[in-house]
């Protein structure tokens, strides 16, 4: 055989194989997956949750934004930290999934090891525990955590309202008790005093001993560390026990739930400002698109796991440019080269911790579906 004519078929042959691992990498699945709590007594933050990242994989395949299309799957977490790392087991094991959107601090801190160990992504755009900000390289937060949502909050409440004798009701878990230590800290430090610390069970919706004993510390402001049903029978009993202190809580009062509650009109919560008017397309589109489908005003939260959601998209773009593999690794390598992204209604710089700072807007449940913004705090 004429060894050059050899030569040349296994050059060729070589460049055909280069070309197809080429197309491979430009041409990769692009899945991502999320543990949302689709069933039980949180079952209406998985609505919301999965309304906004939906919404971003539609746009993102109208797009034609990364080649073969995306899509979601979601795991049922049931905001339980067990049935997460079941989904998470799934998603990643199973699934082969590098990127997973959670939600709820338990949740968030039982997958957690599970993330770091696959070097898998973890996204969190709804829990607010400020440990989630210690959880590994692999573990990014999009919403500002309860440390920051506090230290916005306390001041305002403590110093511009006057209402120094706080009480907090707070459900025993990782977010309660975060929240917990981080107002034994904050409400001193302002000036105001710490009178009444109330833990309840995750399951408890019966509070009238509750009532009846913060009636007697004679409280100016009551802060609630809950969510879910639990909150919103939390508020009700209150009221009809006969407390008509300022109530004051944390993202977690944005639900369509709370807004709709007569019972929680008065309200304080916080929550990341979103710019409305930013100008651009990407926000204009968002809020015109949601409203147009949902006919109601996005919580925070849509704009978290929309945001999310797109993240992904812009980084797998990335990768996919650089012809490398659909890792976290190399998703996390992408968020690092990057630096800057546009999100609805902001511009993001992560920091190396994972999180994300972000202006705090106080907002007052107005009792007619809605809130109105109070203050913004840098």
């Amino acid at each position: 055989m004429d060894m050059t004519k050899l030569t040349f078929r296994i050059s060729g042959l070589a460049l055909a194989l280069a070309g197809s691992i080429a197309g491979t990498a430009f041409a990769q699945d692009h899945s991502l997956g999320a543990l949302y709590p689709m069933s039980g007594s949180n079952a209406e933050y998985g609505q919301i949750f999965s309304s906004g990242s939906e919404l971003a994989v539609r746009h993102v395949n109208e797009d034609a934004m990364l080649p073969g299309g995306l899509t979601l799957q979601i795991e049922d977490s049931q905001a339980l930290p067990a049935q997460g790392v079941t989904g998470m087991n799934k998603l990643v094991s199973v699934d082969q999934i590098p990127y997973v959107m959670t939600s709820f601090t338990g949740v968030s801190k039982a997958i957690a090891p599970i993330g770091a160990e696959t070097g898998t992504v973890m996204i969190n755009g709804g829990g607010v525990g400020p440990d989630l900000a210690e959880l590994g390289p692999y573990f990014w937060n999009i919403i500002p955590l309860a440390n920051d949502e506090m230290r916005a909050l306390v001041p305002y409440v403590v110093n511009e309202l006057g209402l120094q004798r706080a009480v907090l009701i707070y459900v025993d878990d990782p977010l309660g008790q975060s929240v917990l230590e981080v107002l034994e800290d904050l409400v001193p430090q302002n000036g105001g005093e710490l009178v009444g610390e109330h833990s309840i069970p995750v399951t408890a919706q019966q509070f009238s001993g509750i009532a009846a004993t913060v009636r007697t510390q004679r409280p100016d402001v009551i802060f609630i560390a809950s969510y879910g049903a639990q909150q919103a029978a939390l508020v009700k009993q209150l009221r009809d026990n006969g407390l008509d202190q300022q109530l004051a809580s944390y993202t977690s009062f944005s639900t369509p739930t709370m807004q709709e509650l007569p019972e929680a009109a008065g309200a304080l919560f916080t929550q990341q400002y979103i710019d409305r008017e930013k100008g651009d397309a990407l926000t204009q589109r968002f809020f015109d698109d949601y409203i147009a489908e949902y006919d109601r005003d996005p919580s925070i939260y849509v704009v978290n796991y929309y945001n999310a959601v797109m993240l992904y998209a812009n980084l797998a773009q990335y990768v996919d440019e650089q012809g490398q593999e659909l890792t976290g690794e190399n998703l996390l390598a992408a968020r690092q080269a990057i630096g800057s992204f546009e999100f609805v209604g902001s511009t993001v710089t992560f920091n190396e911790n994972g999180t994300v700072q972000a202006p705090i807007e106080i907002r007052r449940l107005t009792g007619n579906s809605g809130s109105e913004a109070v203050t913004i705090v840098e």
